[in-house]
């Protein structure tokens, strides 16, 4: 169990003496500039605010750590052929003063997470409008992303099904997770795609698409991954909007349910006491997802 505080056993701490430090030593540019933590749900990195247009982003634990050069290498190249702010990387930063992971800088975004008063017709209007911009983007010189099957969770997802049995109809989401499970495979490499397309990886501004963040496992991939959004976010009806709007075809629907379904139910027995807020999200995307499942 992680202690108090943290979300993970192996997490490192921070705070914003040690960014203050850190920044000084190494960026001595911004050595004058406040820091500030922002709170956020996300899991992998803590962020600090440092003045009004930069933040920076510090690994919480040793196996996300590399997600720091991934992006600061694609971002990069990403961010000016983007339709929506992101938050580009301007700076890395080595490990030092105790903390023994890369970090990096990058532009502030301003925006707030959507919510249920945020998210609406126009708001999947925008995410339709930066999927279908993002997957067409050329692929040639992309990295792969992982060549992971819905198949290959199996084992995983059941021992979690079992986990949180306390919380959910067991049985039930084990059919569900099997029809969905069965979903033939997309063929790959794919199109672009970011791979964690969330409420906390979304900005949003008078209702409107005002950014997209966290892009350290972009690449080439399932473009169902990121259809992830349909089920962790909108309502049934925007739902059904942003999959007309899209054109997606039956299989890659459902393997977007069953990545969705997946991923709660690894997170929720994972985050159940240490990320409120995420497993309350996954609570959420099992019972959208369960009943769709079992309905087909």
């Amino acid at each position: 169990m992680p202690a108090p505080g943290r979300m993970h056993a192996d997490e490192v701490d921070t705070d914003e003496a040690l960014v203050a430090r850190l920044v000084a030593a190494q960026h001595p540019q911004w050595a004058a500039l406040p820091v500030t933590h922002l709170s956020s749900a996300g899991t992998d990195n803590a962020i600090y605010r440092l003045g009004t247009d930069l933040v920076a982003r510090l690994p919480r634990i040793a196996s996300v750590s590399q997600g720091i050069a991934h992006e600061w290498q694609w971002l990069r190249h990403l961010a000016p052929l983007l339709p929506v702010d992101v938050p580009e990387p301007v700076a890395l930063g080595e490990p030092g003063d105790g903390y023994p992971f890369p970090w990096s800088v990058c532009r502030y975004v301003a925006g707030d997470n959507p919510g249920p008063a945020t998210t609406g017709p126009a708001l999947v209007d925008d995410l339709t409008s930066f999927l279908r911009h993002f997957h067409g983007l050329d692929p040639a010189a992309a990295p792969l992303r992982s060549r992971v099957r819905l198949a290959d969770r199996d084992d995983q997802v059941l021992s979690c099904i079992d986990e949180v049995a306390d919380l959910v109809d067991a049985p039930e989401v084990a059919a569900a997770w099997a029809v969905l499970r069965d979903t033939p495979p997309a063929e790959l490499p794919g199109p672009w795609v970011h791979g964690d397309i969330t409420a906390g990886n979304l900005l949003v501004r008078g209702g409107r698409l005002s950014g997209v963040l966290d892009f350290s496992g972009v690449g080439r991939g399932d473009p169902a991954t990121d259809l992830g959004v349909a089920w962790n976010l909108l309502t049934p009806p925007l739902r059904a909007r942003l999959r007309r709007q899209l054109q997606v075809d039956e299989e890659t629907w459902r393997r977007s349910a069953g990545w969705s379904l997946s991923q709660a139910l690894i997170q929720l027995p994972y985050y159940r006491e240490t990320n409120l807020p995420l497993a309350a999200n996954a609570r959420h995307v099992i019972a959208e997802t369960v009943p769709w499942a079992l309905a087909l």
